[in-house]
């Protein structure tokens, strides 16, 4: 069971890479790194939802951080509780003119993850307000609780007030 439930994580994670591979085929550029806070809370068997406080970091010498809010919604399998999550993203664009304000949005893709305790997770999604922004997992996921999820992700995000 234990190998069947890592074969699925990992088919889940590698099977994620595919729409930042077709983004950057499209001359993606590294633009900065969305780290974002997930909310803790229960898995509800085939979905889950959970707030997000996220905040950009440009690459550009001295670019001011940019704070967003939003959600996220896991489809699938997703079974225990997450008690917190700390996602790291980097952000590819598409866009010749490229602001922070474009990450704004919505995003779907795959996800992953699994914890006992301490777990590890991975979420590369495609979207944002222009459909020309990719987010890929700079590291994996870091999340603790009893959890396991793969499936397919939505996350919107909104600039936060």
């Amino acid at each position: 069971m234990k190998r069947f439930l890592i074969g699925i994580f990992l088919g889940a994670v590698l099977a994620s890479f595919a729409p930042f591979a077709q983004a950057q085929e499209k001359k993606g550029v590294r633009v900065g790194t969305l780290t974002c806070h997930e909310a803790s809370g229960w898995g509800l068997v085939f979905s889950s939802s959970h707030s997000l406080r996220c905040v950009f970091s440009g690459s550009e010498k001295g670019a001011k951080p940019v704070n967003f809010t939003g959600e996220i919604k896991k489809y699938g399998v997703d079974i225990g509780y997450q008690a917190n999550a700390i996602i790291l993203w980097a952000v590819a664009s598409t866009s010749d003119k490229f602001t922070p304000g474009d990450i704004a949005g919505k995003y779907a893709g795959a996800t992953a993850d699994i914890a006992w305790a301490a777990g590890l997770g991975a979420n590369v999604l495609v979207g944002g307000s222009k459909s020309g922004i990719a987010l890929q997992p700079v590291s994996v996921e870091g999340l603790n609780g009893a959890n396991l999820a793969a499936g397919l992700a939505e996350v919107e995000l909104k600039p936060a007030k």
